[in-house]
């Protein structure tokens, strides 16, 4: 059993290895244990430093394309490398390393085809109240939209069969967390979440500029993708609304 490790990187030079470090070097029931950087257009020495570290593939992508393709084109050298299960990770040590071997459990048991790791949302130290509210009330619509129970919908410290991450299609620059689990939800694949440790914050978020700007950004992922998915459920709604305008109104429309 061959196991990838994935990181996105943009300008990581500095948080990459800490993030290496705490990689585990061994895990039950994967013989092979690999890890992959995709260099998102960075301008620093990211791709160096993931070579002074040791890291096995490095893919360095023409630009800064966002993390969205950078997680979709490091799936798909994963595969390419023979992985059987791939596990994602973010470059600014976020996640707790050591939990990799609890985020790979249920796919080696065959439970899942998908395991996303649960932050302790409501006692993470460095997200204020608002933010706190917010997750919760996206994951809610979330897991109504992907018909998943996952509490933690945009946690990106996530593990895939390797049949899981060959049926998944990425389509927005953005971010891959909430697409792949809506997809996951109206594919059948079995979703599991397990509880994780974080680490302290080590530098400040770069996907969005401010709250307002994150939830615009998911909101028209969900919609893009709920779209794609159920197609004919939106678009009966689309038609059924202004009917009930004109017969409530009583005006041609």
């Amino acid at each position: 059993m061959k196991l990838i490790i994935q990181i996105p990187c943009f300008n990581e030079e500095a948080t990459l290895p800490l993030t290496l470090a705490d990689l585990p070097k061994s895990i039950q029931g994967i013989k092979i244990i690999e890890v992959q950087v995709v260099d998102d257009g960075s301008t620093d020495q990211t791709s160096e430093v993931a070579k002074r570290c040791g890291v096995h593939h490095i893919v360095k992508l023409g630009g800064n394309r966002g993390l969205a393709t950078a997680f979709k084109t490091g799936v798909e050298n994963a595969l390419r490398m023979g992985a059987d299960i791939i596990v994602n990770t973010d470059a600014d040590n976020q996640y707790c390393g050591k939990d990799i071997s609890k985020l790979v459990e249920p796919i080696l048991a065959g439970r899942a085809d998908i395991v996303i790791g649960e932050r302790p949302i409501s006692d993470h130290p460095e997200f204020s109240p608002v933010k706190k509210l917010l997750q919760k009330i996206g994951s809610w619509v979330v897991r109504g939209v992907s018909r998943t129970t996952v509490p933690d919908t945009t946690s990106g410290f996530r593990a895939y069969s390797a049949e899981a991450a060959m049926r998944m299609s990425i389509f927005t620059r953005f971010s891959y967390c909430l697409e792949t689990l809506i997809q996951a939800g109206y594919s059948g694949l079995k979703v599991e979440t397990i509880p994780i440790r974080i680490n302290p914050k080590t530098r400040e978020s770069r996907l969005f500029k401010g709250i307002g700007q994150y939830v615009l950004r998911s909101s028209l992922t969900i919609i893009r993708v709920f779209i794609v998915y159920r197609a004919s459920l939106f678009f009966a709604w689309a038609g059924v609304v202004p009917g009930l305008l004109h017969l409530i109104l009583g005006e041609p429309l």
